[in-house]
């Protein structure tokens, strides 16, 4: 493409006049002296959705880091690893992970629940060394509402990384983690059986590694109060989530998407 063609798609491109980032974000850089800096990151590292390098990068990737919180804003961080490639680009807009095999406490998917926004940290310590962060909005697809849409999905052929069900992230802002305070890392050879995908065995998992289970006494005794019946519990969800869709509704938000619940429509991205 010539110059004065790739100058006229650029005259013919609408202006961009909305700030990304949070009211919060905005007001700090005026405090700090930093907001020409951050509006010279906005205009060019900060994108609405993956382009070609972005996907590719994805594409190899074995390991991110997600960010949810619930609808209170109690927030929590999590690790999420795989083969390369478990992070699916199903186009430039939507990213797809499945969920194995845990703990059973469903943090990530239970604030997903209430609250869809999330944030993806992609770090690449061994290659590259560098970061890429994916903000959006995440709902919960069981396997076979996933691989009806995604008939050419493969299927995991190691037992513990099957999916229990999958995350579609739509895609919001995508941008760069700088380079230069992370670690090169170095991949050490595997030894004995390997990674143990979806295993119940207390070893494997990592034991009692930070002694806390030492310390449960000192706690007191657990004791849960009693389990509601099925249809209760979700008598009881479906209150709480329209009492947060009334609220987000209030104020300008597009609210809350449950995956036992029926669907909307997609939400549209932003423009």
């Amino acid at each position: 493409m010539s110059t004065s063609e790739r100058t006229g798609q650029q005259s013919a491109a609408p202006e961009r006049t909305t700030r990304p980032g949070s009211d919060g974000e905005h007001m700090v850089q005026q405090r700090m002296g930093t907001t020409e800096r951050a509006d010279k990151f906005y205009a060019e590292q900060v994108l609405d959705r993956l382009n070609t390098r972005m996907r590719e990068f994805v594409a190899r990737q074995e390991m991110f880091f997600l960010a949810t919180a619930d609808r209170h804003g109690e927030c929590d961080n999590t690790f999420r690893a795989g083969p390369p490639g478990f992070l699916h680009v199903l186009d430039e807009l939507t990213l797809a992970y499945p969920e194995y095999r845990g703990n059973g406490v469903q943090a990530s998917l239970g604030n997903i629940e209430e609250n869809p926004h999330v944030g993806i940290l992609m770090m690449d310590f061994l290659r590259d060394r560098i970061g890429l962060h994916v903000n959006g909005r995440a709902r919960v697809v069981a396997d076979e509402e996933m691989r009806r849409a995604r008939p050419g999905l493969a299927v995991d052929p190691v037992p513990g990384r099957r999916a229990r069900v999958w995350v579609e992230v739509s895609v919001e802002e995508a941008y760069i983690h700088c380079a230069k305070h992370i670690p090169h890392l170095q991949k050490v050879p595997l030894h004995g059986a390997g990674r143990a995908w979806g295993t119940d065995d207390f070893r494997r998992k990592g034991g009692d590694f930070f002694a806390a289970a030492a310390e449960a006494p000192d706690r007191g005794v657990f004791l849960p109060p009693p389990r509601a019946d099925a249809a209760t519990w979700q008598a009881e969800a479906e209150r709480v989530l329209e009492r947060a869709e009334h609220r987000s509704g209030e104020s300008g938000d597009p609210g809350y998407t449950g995956w036992f619940r029926v669907r909307r429509s997609r939400v549209p991205r932003r423009g």
